[in-house]
């Protein structure tokens, strides 16, 4: 499965099991907000990536960005303590990487999923498309997901279990996701 089709399985159980989130994540990113990013970061996107930034942008509007948290994203999506950064976020979360300059973070590493301080959270690797994880002061794990597909795949999983009540941590009220 495509990660295309991996984030459109789980963009359909969101809007099944939790409507009222789902109706808050915006449309697309258009390609031209892509290429400008890509220029500004020295980068380029990974096709799975950049596809599914196509499909989602999930960058909050300009009026609800808080300045003084790192990362700004959809609360409670997809947990309860970090969220799918849209292509501002994970542009500015590039450039101020906490691990950037101790040689820690590799430039071919995009986030695409933090906590609002940027201290823990997820990338892919521009070279390779694999999915790693970073959290301040422990070890960076690289490889965790092959893609954006499987990583997707294990959301829609948990979403699954969420809208079957198999999920302690977390259920639904009044169509929103509840992170207990």
């Amino acid at each position: 499965m495509s990660a295309v089709e991996s984030w459109s399985r789980v963009m359909n159980l969101l809007r099944e099991h939790a409507p009222a989130d789902h109706a808050d994540l915006p449309g697309p990113a258009p390609e031209g907000v892509l290429a400008a990013a890509e220029e500004r970061m020295g980068v380029s996107l990974p096709q799975d990536l950049r596809a599914w930034l196509l499909q989602n942008n999930l960058d909050l509007p300009e009026d609800e960005v808080d300045d003084d948290v790192a990362c700004c994203g959809y609360a409670g999506f997809p947990d309860e303590g970090s969220f799918f950064l849209g292509i501002r976020a994970m542009e500015r979360l590039y450039a101020n990487h906490p691990l950037s300059g101790g040689g820690e973070w590799r430039e071919e590493w995009i986030p695409f999923l933090s906590d609002q301080d940027g201290w823990t959270g997820r990338f892919i690797d521009a070279k390779d498309g694999r999915i790693g994880r970073w959290f301040v002061g422990e070890p960076t794990l690289t490889g965790e997901y092959a893609s954006l597909a499987p990583y997707f795949d294990s959301v829609a999983e948990m979403l699954t279990r969420i809208g079957a009540g198999d999920y302690p941590a977390c259920s639904v009220v009044d169509g929103r996701l509840v992170w207990l």
